[in-house]
């Protein structure tokens, strides 16, 4: 059986492909502000407005009927994380909106919101698909995984219009092209 914790994992495979495009823009000191806000709205869209709303509106709430505490453990951590990625985001939003105005002093504000939102979600996502997605698949019954996977299907059909997700994942892949190893 596919479960909701195996769904929230494949949308890590893309989430960490982002970061990948991310680590090499600040590698190769990329300086394309349609690029870079390309990353932004991926993140925005995908990676948070997709999938973080399907682990914070769904999965954590689930957890919490479960016994998880959203003050401390686990479910706590992840939500703090979700905070911080997005006071990145907001990092780079701002710095590029600065550059394109002719600012390039911000062009190291842009890579060190980049390197941080890197570093943050790289070991976010070790930490649910290692551990939290593990303690979610003991404490959900069967019928939990199956009402939460009917639920994220209903994010993804309802909240974005018919393919929206599946260009996501294509403007990831054409970011990966541009800025390859």
């Amino acid at each position: 059986m596919k479960t909701a914790t195996q769904n929230l994992i494949n949308d890590h495979v893309y989430i960490l492909r982002l970061t990948d495009v991310m680590e090499r823009m600040v590698m190769t000191l990329a300086t394309d502000s349609a690029d870079m806000e390309m990353v932004v709205n991926l993140i925005k869209n995908y990676a948070d407005g997709f999938h973080h709303a399907k682990e914070e509106n769904l999965l954590f709430p689930l957890l919490v009927e479960k016994g998880f505490s959203t003050d401390q453990g686990p479910v706590s951590v992840m939500l703090h994380d979700h905070t911080e990625g997005r006071r990145f985001v907001k990092g780079m939003t701002d710095a590029i909106a600065h550059y394109k105005t002719g600012d390039e002093s911000v062009i190291p504000d842009i890579y060190m919101n980049m390197e941080g939102y890197v570093e943050l979600l790289r070991a976010h996502i070790g930490k649910e698909n290692n551990v939290l997605f593990k303690m979610a698949d003991k404490a959900f019954t069967t019928l939990d995984q199956e009402k939460l996977l009917t639920e994220f299907a209903t994010v993804e059909t309802t909240g974005y219009s018919d393919g929206q997700i599946a260009r996501f994942i294509l403007d990831i892949e054409a970011l990966e092209v541009i800025y390859k190893e």
